[in-house]
């Protein structure tokens, strides 16, 4: 097959979420079909994942994303609103790669188009009325439910009131406009039952997250004082929000019961904000080349979500390497996982330390939990059973046209 897939961002190197599953999807899938990219260029240097694209994609595709003045967006915004369209959806756009995409998609036919998050389900307007291309819209997480939920954790305010009528809006076209595409993915079951019952016509299948259990092998124990870790790339606001509410909410009550604890914060964009806290106990990373070696040195890795959708690949990669996991309710979401079994669950702050202090004093926890864990990500959650559960389902698309 010829399998076009269409990303926000160049998927390497895989640092976020989204990263992650298109690059271990695309690497799998191009071994036994001919994979196109397209994606957007945010910066000069987003071109230098390129080359390591192009050593198993037939031809990668970008456009530039061009900061314009505010003024310039208004006319867009206009045909966006006539058009009954989420006005949001008018900024994760790039003329450049419109241009490209439109001249590519009438030269060559795709037996899959596969468009990655729905902010992009726009994209399919590109293709030609008489497509023959199967299309595919990927759901990372379900738009109007992710934002209806950062409404709540955000603070009264003009961003508090964008989030609220965004959810609303994408509420009314997020599951209309799937409709337009030949078949659905959500991450989690709890994804698929919102879009159903959004829209009960979707064809909607669940293809999970996963990790790459052969790459992450378990690391030993970790030497030195008790730490934690906290990963996620904070300019995704769900990710920001957890790592300030683990600052002021979480940390002090575990110094109540740890004294000596510490904890590391690693992610691209951490808010000004987290600089000027504890610096003797809390250290702001910001992004890194490789997590690896702050996996090393922490005991216990800490997810405390109040916000967002989807599933968390980075529950599934603690677990992968052999660390505990302290999430919220939330932010274990469409794994297939049991509380104090695979991790630890806790909503309330004091509840959060608690489990965290736990896991750092009591070595046989730890053991029983991370062996499940890793047990667990090996058995369900492997990207070569996921990325052959994709493939399947692309056979069985094309052969519905």
């Amino acid at each position: 097959m010829r399998i076009l897939m269409i990303t926000n961002l160049i998927p390497y190197p895989p640092t976020s979420g989204g990263q992650l599953r298109a690059y271990h999807l695309l690497r799998r899938i191009a071994e036994q079909h001919e994979v196109w990219l397209a994606a957007h260029l945010f910066s000069p240097d987003d071109a230098k994942g390129i080359p390591h694209l192009e050593t198993f994609c037939h031809r990668v595709i970008t456009g530039r994303m061009q900061r314009r003045h505010p003024v310039a967006h208004l006319p867009g915004l206009l045909r966006f609103a006539l058009a009954g369209w989420p006005l949001e959806l008018k900024f994760p756009r790039s003329t450049e790669l419109i241009d490209k995409l439109r001249h590519l998609l009438a030269d060559t036919s795709f037996d899959i188009v596969q468009i990655e998050e729905s902010r992009l389900a726009l994209y399919r307007e590109l293709l030609p009325k008489n497509t023959q291309s199967r299309c595919v819209l990927a759901f990372y997480d379900i738009g109007f439910h992710q934002m209806d939920r950062i409404a709540r954790v955000t603070p009264m305010g003009i961003m508090k009131a964008r989030m609220w009528l965004q959810s609303r809006q994408m509420r009314r076209w997020e599951p209309r406009y799937a409709a337009r595409f030949d078949y659905c993915i959500t991450v989690s079951e709890g994804d698929r039952n919102l879009l159903i019952g959004a829209n009960p016509r979707l064809q909607v299948e669940v293809i999970p997250n996963g990790v790459d259990t052969k790459a992450l092998q378990p690391l030993p124990d970790a030497d030195g004082p008790p730490a934690l870790l906290f990963v996620g790339a904070m300019h995704y606001t769900p990710s920001r929000d957890a790592a300030l509410y683990l600052c002021d909410e979480v940390l002090p009550r575990v110094w109540q019961r740890v004294p000596a604890a510490e904890a590391w914060i690693v992610g691209a964009d951490p808010p000004e904000r987290l600089k000027h806290v504890d610096a003797n106990r809390v250290h702001v990373a910001g992004w890194v080349d490789d997590v690896q070696p702050y996996y090393r040195r922490c005991r216990v890795c800490v997810t405390p979500l109040r916000a967002g959708g989807g599933t968390r690949l980075k529950i599934l990669e603690a677990m992968a390497l052999g660390r505990p996991v302290v999430s919220t309710a939330l932010g274990r979401e469409g794994l297939d996982v049991i509380d104090g079994e695979h991790l630890l669950v806790a909503d309330d702050p004091d509840q959060i330390a608690e489990q965290i202090a736990r896991l750092l004093n009591d070595p046989a926890l730890v053991e029983r939990i991370t062996t499940k864990g890793r047990r667990l990500v090996e058995d369900h959650y492997d990207w070569d059973a996921i990325a052959a559960q994709q493939m399947e389902l692309y056979e069985r698309v094309s052969r519905t046209g």
